[in-house]
């Protein structure tokens, strides 16, 4: 499984040299960003290009490849200058289709001049909203920007807003199979605690690879402290993986985290009316309403019944879900 690790932002020369020089062992690409397009100005920025020759010093002294993201033409001409190995396309430039063929434009034109003898692949991030046509679109971008050159364009799967939408990347997958696809546990999760399942969960699926943030003191770490793990941590995890990307039951895998998705969703979704529904208790205690409101329940049944069996549901099981919520409700208020 190719994987790509090192810290969320390169912080310091010291920070960058520690991290890798514990992830030369089993990483072979280092990553690092040195632009961090971050919503608070207030918040850490990234070293900018200084940290290049920082980048530079893992390349020569740890043998590692190295990777960085590019958000701007200005960026991926420093950045392939540098002779950096990979570049990256964030998920908010993902989300500009002209920005990214700003990027990929820039890019050509150093390939044409000679300007990027050092590029061994490029990484595409989808966008922060679930948009499988838009990823591939920026894919293909690159892969035109490319062409001739024998470099590698792969796709980063790093999820929506925190959730997975994995019916996004196997549309993606389906569509584009020989495009190389890595998951980003990272910033999928938002939570350190999750990359280890989530990096079990790639291997389950056939994933060709992991792009995994590693901090040396995750605690310290200036940004996206949160979802960062130490390298050690990183090493356990995948040492015990075990990938079969040719396995028969590969679409059922895919069609299950799918499902698994809705479900947590449904549920989360219930959490939440049931939030409210103690809400509405509060407000009928402090007014001397009664909690059961029968013309209310069955106003509503009507119109779901009505609703979800012209959408293909049984008129029993919408009538079970509904008062199955209901009874809940009412416990809850």
């Amino acid at each position: 499984m190719f994987l790509v690790a090192g810290p969320c932002a390169a912080e310091t020369e010291e920070q960058v040299l520690a991290a890798a020089s514990v992830l030369r062992a089993f990483a072979p690409v280092f990553r690092a960003g040195l632009w961090k397009p971050r919503s608070q100005p207030s918040t850490f920025q990234g070293a900018g290009s200084k940290g290049l020759a920082w980048l530079q010093r893992v390349e020569r002294e740890q043998g590692l490849r190295t990777a960085t993201e590019a958000a701007t033409p200005e960026q991926m001409t420093q950045a392939l200058e540098a002779g950096i190995s990979y570049i990256w396309t964030g998920a908010r430039t993902a989300a500009n289709p002209i920005a990214v063929q700003a990027l990929a434009d820039t890019l050509r034109e150093a390939l044409q001049a000679g300007r990027a003898k050092g590029l061994r692949g490029v990484m595409v991030k989808n966008a922060m909203h679930e948009d499988a046509p838009l990823w591939a679109g920026n894919i293909r971008r690159m892969q035109e920007a490319v062409n001739g050159y024998g470099i590698e364009v792969m796709a980063v799967h790093r999820g929506c807003n925190h959730q997975p939408c994995w019916g996004m990347a196997y549309a993606l997958h389906e569509e584009m199979p020989d495009v190389p696809l890595l998951l980003d546990p990272s910033h999928l999760s938002g939570d350190a605690k999750r990359v280890a399942p989530l990096c079990r969960k790639a291997a389950e699926l056939g994933y060709d690879g992991l792009m995994v943030e590693v901090h040396p003191c995750p605690q310290d770490a200036w940004s996206d402290a949160r979802q960062q793990i130490m390298p050690e941590e990183l090493a356990g995890i995948i040492s015990g993986l075990r990938t079969d990307r040719k396995a028969a039951d590969l679409p059922l895998r895919w069609l299950r985290a799918m499902m698994d998705e809705v479900d947590d969703a449904l549920w989360e979704t219930v959490h939440r009316r049931m939030a409210i529904s103690r809400r509405i208790g509060e407000w009928k205690r402090q007014t001397g309403v009664a909690v059961r409101q029968p013309a209310r329940f069955e106003d509503i049944l009507t119109r779901r019944i009505a609703t979800e069996t012209a959408n293909g549901l049984s008129e029993e099981t919408v009538a079970a879900i509904c008062h199955a919520l209901h009874e809940e409700s009412i416990r809850q208020q």
